[in-house]
């Protein structure tokens, strides 16, 4: 039964891998359904995600967490520090970790359960430079060992981008990028965040519309490169950045 439903699970993964032009290899395939196997498990008692099905796992979680390859082109070579901030069950952060091992990670979420799950998901998978860190984005943003720290933040948070800025923006380098993961409709986001990105010191550089698993998965990816240091003043004290964004 087992093998079975492994090789159902890899035709599907190589289905969407090839529209991505991604290469696994046979341990990092064993990885990935080893992932999907603790996930279903301890999404029984941990709610998780909404998202149960095998093969929608594999096309909303794990394909579409690799997406980012669309935008970050050198992604296989690089030896990029990122942060997932928000990071829930693990995406975008641990599909990226697995299929490119030489990229370091910070994975931030504030509910403590999530962050024990991944802290066991890593351990068992053997990933090694991924840290896991329980908090608030805006208290961490502050913080000097993480603030500005990053080549790439990303989040596929679900958030408004003018809030999702504030949380992300704090934490990338001067000339890195804030990747936002969002649904096909964003242009209202888009006008209505723009203020907020500015202030922010980032700017919008690309907006990368696709589709996954046979045009069925509309999705946008949200570039926006750091141009200037963050004010001090930012992120604001936790909560007010979703009451109150920046306008």
């Amino acid at each position: 039964m087992r093998e079975e439903m492994y090789h159902d699970f890899v035709n599907r993964m190589q289905s969407g891998l090839k529209e991505l032009k991604v290469n696994l290899s046979e341990n990092q395939m064993e990885q990935f359904y080893q992932y999907y196997q603790w996930l279903m498990e301890r999404n029984t008692v941990m709610n998780l995600t909404a998202i149960t099905e095998m093969d929608e796992v594999i096309d909303k979680h794990f394909i579409d967490s690799l997406s980012l390859i669309k935008v970050v082109k050198d992604l296989p070579q690089s030896k990029l520090k990122i942060i997932d901030v928000g990071t829930g069950a693990g995406f975008p952060g641990i599909p990226l970790k697995i299929a490119f091992p030489q990229l370091s990670f910070t994975m931030l979420d504030s509910l403590n359960k999530r962050i024990e799950f991944l802290r066991e998901m890593i351990q068992r998978l053997n990933l090694k430079e991924i840290q896991t860190i329980h908090g608030r984005a805006e208290d961490y943003g502050k913080n000097p060992e993480y603030r500005e720290h990053y080549d790439i933040c990303v989040s596929r948070a679900v958030a408004h981008l003018s809030s999702l800025s504030e949380y992300c923006i704090p934490f990338v380098k001067i000339e890195g990028k804030f990747i936002a993961y969002k649904s096909d409709k964003i242009e209202e986001e888009l006008a209505r965040g723009k203020k907020a990105i500015y202030e922010l010191g980032g700017e919008l550089e690309k907006i990368e519309k696709f589709s996954l698993a046979d045009n069925e998965i509309n999705r946008t990816l949200v570039i926006i490169g750091k141009r200037k240091k963050t004010n001090k003043k930012y992120p604001r004290r936790a909560g007010i950045p979703s009451k109150e964004p920046i306008k």
